[in-house]
């Protein structure tokens, strides 16, 4: 059960993605925390994860999101990626390809 709004975690879930803050990431990660990424390719379990997130932000230095519009429903927040949201911890993160069809589907249009 979450004792805050979910969407407050994603937000500060992102904020550790743009500051490249890797410990802040694990720290909101549950244990079997899962990454899926545009391509549908599963990464599981929170220090695999970690690992991820290191080299990821090796890879592209100047990473960051932005987002225009945030919404909060019950546990996942859309915004082309969703957030799944448990015990105030990131359960799931996911991104989504930015399509047409992506919008309808989270009433994104």
């Amino acid at each position: 059960m979450n004792r805050k709004d979910p969407k407050l975690t994603a937000l500060q879930f992102n904020e550790y993605i743009n500051g490249h803050d890797v410990r802040g990431l694990s720290n909101l990660m549950t244990a079997n925390h899962t990454f899926i990424d545009r391509a549908n390719q599963v990464d599981k379990g929170k220090e695999s994860m970690t690992k991820g997130w290191m080299d990821f932000f090796a890879s592209f230095p100047d990473y960051k999101n932005t987002f225009n519009r945030v919404e909060s429903r019950n546990t996942y927040d859309p915004a082309i990626w969703t957030a799944k949201i448990e015990n105030d911890l990131v359960a799931e993160w996911r991104i989504y390809e930015d399509t047409e069809e992506n919008r309808e589907k989270f009433s994104i249009v």
